[in-house]
C-alpha cells in the first residue's frame, strides 16, 4: 500500500484521480484490510493545512481527537473527549468519526451547532449541507458553523461491547429573527434525531414544542434526560 500525504487541495485531487482510500489513524478500517487486503493506493490529508484546523468556528477533519479543545464550542469539545479511550483519540481523527464510524459520536453535536460541511469539489473547497455529504460520501476537509450562545453535551455511562448509548446534544442560537432558537440531537442506537424550536422565557413552554417532535416519541427514560439537558442549558442562557 502507497499512502500519500498531500499539502495542497491540487495534491488531493491527483491522489483521488488514483483511487486512493481516504484514511486518517485508520483505526476503523485497519483489521479489514488485514483479512481483506490492503489497497494500493491510500491517502490521508493529516499534512494538508485547510484539514487541521482548530478555531471557534472550524474544525479540519483531519484533526485526532484528543486535539480538540475549548476553542471549539462546549458540545463539540466534551463530544470528541467521550469516544473511546486515550489511545483512541490519539489516532482517531473528525473525519474518521463522521464517515467511517457507525457510531458517530461527533455527529449530534455538529448537528445541533448547525455545522456545515467543507468538501472537494471540482477541484476545490466548498460549503455543502452535512447531511448530503455524508449520504454521498463526499471527501470532507472540515466543518464550519456559526458559534453558538451555549450549548451542552450528555453521554450516558455503558459497558464496552454493549449498545451503544444515549447521547443527547443542544445548542441555543441567536436567530436572524431576533429571537433564540435550540438545536437538540438525539443518538438512540445507531439513529440521529435532529430538532430545532423557538426559545421562550417559559422552559416548560419548549419542552412541550419539543415533545410534540419525534424526539418526545423517545422513550420515557430517554426523554427525561433530554427534559433535563434542555433545562439545563436553557437556564445557563437565562444567565447571559
Amino acid at each position: 500500500m502507497l499512502l500519500h500525504l498531500p499539502t495542497s487541495v491540487c495534491e488531493v485531487q491527483e491522489c483521488m484521480a488514483r483511487e486512493a482510500v481516504p484514511i486518517g489513524g485508520a483505526t476503523l478500517v485497519w483489521a479489514t484490510w488485514q483479512r481483506d487486503g490492503f489497497p494500493a493506493h491510500a491517502m490521508s490529508l493529516r499534512n494538508l493545512p485547510e484539514a487541521n484546523t482548530v478555531e471557534a468556528e472550524t474544525l479540519g477533519a483531519a484533526v485526532v481527537l484528543n486535539q480538540i479543545d475549548d476553542r471549539v464550542p462546549e458540545v463539540l469539545h466534551r463530544a470528541a473527549a467521550s469516544v473511546g479511550t486515550g489511545a483512541v483519540r490519539r489516532t482517531a481523527t473528525v473525519g474518521g468519526n463522521l464517515f467511517g464510524s457507525t457510531l458517530r459520536c461527533l455527529l449530534p453535536a455538529a448537528l445541533v451547532l448547525a455545522a456545515r460541511s467543507i468538501t472537494l469539489e471540482n477541484g476545490r473547497a466548498c460549503e455543502t449541507d452535512l447531511s448530503e455529504s455524508l449520504t454521498q460520501r463526499s471527501l470532507l476537509l472540515g466543518l464550519t458553523w456559526k458559534e453558538p450562545i451555549a450549548s451542552a453535551f450528555h453521554k450516558q455511562h455503558a459497558e464496552a461491547g454493549g449498545p451503544p448509548p444515549l447521547i443527547v446534544a443542544t445548542a441555543v442560537h441567536a436567530g436572524n429573527d431576533g429571537r433564540h432558537h435550540l438545536r437538540v440531537a438525539v443518538r438512540d442506537g445507531y439513529e440521529v434525531l435532529s430538532q430545532r424550536t423557538t426559545c421562550s422565557p417559559d422552559t416548560e413552554r419548549v419542552l412541550h414544542a419539543l415533545g410534540q417532535t419525534e424526539i418526545g416519541a423517545l422513550r420515557a427514560s430517554q426523554w427525561s434526560v433530554v427534559r433535563q439537558q434542555v433545562s439545563n442549558l436553557l437556564a445557563r442562557t437565562d444567565d447571559l
